[in-house]
């Protein structure tokens, strides 16, 4: 009996040994970023490694951990390290640990960046979405699966946004975040800045004003988005269901009573359409951002007239909301295109009357442009950065042959490009 036992014992120590070499000889691998070798001796040690103490359990789930990130396995990855936490009692790889899921973190929302940019809209959502699975209770983490469902939507993965804007809504987001700005003496023109910024700056003498303001909630913005897709995949009924319960959670909300209004024409339903206009505006008589949106969802429905009119009422309340300058001078503009083409269509025409209604049109076409102009030059004063709005006054003001406001314009226009 004492023999067997030795034997026993001697056997486990071989194993113990030969498992200790393999994890070695797999950490080698690593250090020098051969993660698929690594890996494969990872794999041939796996069974003795899980069936082993903690703490090789938790040394292996690190090291497969750390091979799965080489190779781009970052969802493996995420899962493999967080057992190496669970399993290291002694807490001996906890910062390495800790460095490896923050590299993932930054890889993922890199290449979902670099996704986004290159139209590959659901493979970007995959990876935000693997980036918020890291930490699914904190704020930061559930940014990304904010971000992941407006990638799906662009990927018109609809069942996946779903899901998402689902279950953001259950966890009450809104997304709020602080936002620091600082106003320097020399110029006078406030600046958004870092906390860490806004915290050395704010007891500078060279700087005044300080102030901390908040991002606007995206909780309404999900609920919207929720009926849309409802919406889109033939499900009125619970679209119309998801706006009312956030209306009645949120009776005050503006947005939400916007998002609700904007669902209905796009069920067509433009009695209520208008009565919910009614009553936004019942609640918020003087707010310019009101009115504003008021006109892009009338602009998005082709009712340009009602548009125009609600960006000047805008500006009534607000002559410095520099969206609505932009949105009235293109919904003024947009009446340039029929004007041209019909202008196109005489061009080669040979008679007289022709000539006089060429003449007519462009003269038209001028008054249209002095219409809007007296918004974009206010556009331009309260926002004189804005390279669409240089340019397009560059182009009026070369077609009405204001050469000196034309080269004014040009000027600008090459200041600011050669920044």
């Amino acid at each position: 009996m004492k023999k067997i036992l030795i034997t026993v014992l001697l056997f486990t120590s071989i194993i113990g040994f030969s498992q200790k070499k393999e994890l070695r000889n797999a950490q080698k691998l690593l250090d020098q970023s051969f993660y698929s070798e690594a890996m494969d001796v990872l794999t041939n040690v796996q069974e003795l490694a899980l069936e082993s103490d903690q703490k090789y359990k938790a040394q292996f789930y690190y090291l497969m951990g750390w091979a799965s990130k080489g190779t781009n396995k970052f969802s493996d990855a995420i899962s493999l390290l967080k057992k190496s936490i669970e399993n290291d009692k002694s807490n001996k790889y906890k910062d390495e640990v800790n460095l490896l899921i923050e590299q993932i973190e930054a890889d993922l929302v890199r290449l979902a960046i670099e996704d986004n940019k290159d139209k590959k809209f659901k493979s970007a959502s995959s990876k935000l979405y693997n980036a918020y699975l890291i930490n699914p209770t904190e704020q930061r983490f559930i940014n990304y699966l904010y971000f992941a469902a407006s990638s799906s939507v662009n990927a018109k993965d609809f069942d996946a946004a779903l899901k998402y804007y689902l279950t953001l809504k259950e966890l009450n987001y809104t997304g709020i975040e602080s936002e620091y700005f600082i106003t320097p003496i020399d110029t006078n023109v406030e600046e958004k800045v870092s906390q860490t910024e806004y915290n050395l700056l704010k007891t500078s003498k060279d700087y005044t004003n300080p102030r901390i303001g908040k991002t606007e909630s995206r909780f309404p913005e999900i609920i919207k988005n929720i009926a849309l897709i409802y919406v889109q995949l033939g499900k009125n009924e619970l679209a119309v269901s998801a706006i009312k319960k956030a209306r009645e959670v949120n009776p005050e909300d503006i947005n939400l009573l916007l998002s609700e209004a904007d669902l209905y024409i796009k069920l067509g339903d433009k009695v209520k359409f208008k009565s919910l206009m009614e009553e936004a505006i019942k609640k918020d008589p003087n707010n310019a951002n009101l009115y504003y949106n008021l006109g892009v969802i009338y602009g998005e429905q082709g009712d340009i007239d009602e548009a125009i009119n609600y960006y000047k009422k805008s500006l009534e309340l607000d002559p410095n909301y520099s969206a609505s300058y932009l949105n009235l001078v293109g919904l003024i503009l947009e009446g340039e295109s029929a004007l041209v083409e019909k202008m196109n269509e005489l061009a080669t025409s040979t008679k007289r009357s022709d000539y006089e209604k060429y003449d007519q049109l462009k003269a038209e076409r001028e008054d249209l442009y002095n219409s809007c102009l007296p918004y974009l030059e206010k556009l331009i004063e309260i926002d004189p950065g804005n390279l669409e709005a240089l340019k397009t006054a560059k182009n009026i003001y070369y077609t009405v042959g204001d050469n000196q406001k034309f080269k004014l314009m040009s000027a600008k226009i090459q200041d600011l490009e050669n920044q």
